[in-house]
């Protein structure tokens, strides 16, 4: 099944301007790469060491970015062929964008709670998402 012939998935420094009193963390503008219009934003939260794992989008493209705390993320085509792993976090700040068809999973890598912002394209819907046991692909 190929659900997405581009399955590049981007990686995009971001901007933390550091002011006094709190920095400024730079997210999304609707000029980037791979901003296909707001469907919706929300936060996911993974403790220390939990591993979140299998998930593929058939329709949403993700635009991914952990403001606190720090996460690998691995990518896996249909194949099961590795497309990528990165860390990334508070000192690695950096928007991923994935489009549909990726399997993907992650692990909390920080010693207290990590937060993942995911900027979507669409709406959530249950129906346009796959999901696998933990066992299915090694969290490498």
């Amino acid at each position: 099944m190929d659900l997405n012939k581009n399955k590049t998935i981007h990686i995009s420094p971001l901007r933390r301007i550091n002011v006094e009193g709190g920095d400024v963390l730079h997210v999304i503008r609707n000029t980037d790469h791979m901003f296909n219009g707001f469907g919706e934003a929300y936060f996911s939260i993974v403790q220390p060491g939990y591993v979140k794992a299998w998930k593929r989008h058939l329709k949403m493209t993700m635009n991914l970015i952990v403001p606190i705390g720090s996460v690998k993320f691995i990518f896996y085509d249909e194949s099961k062929e590795l497309i990528m792993k990165i860390e990334i976090g508070e000192k690695n700040y950096r928007k991923v964008s994935v489009p549909p068809g990726i399997w993907f999973g992650f692990v909390g890598l920080s010693k207290h709670d990590s937060y993942i912002l995911n900027i979507a394209d669409i709406l959530h819907d249950p129906s346009e998402v796959e999901r696998k046991p933990v066992s299915y692909l090694p969290l490498v």
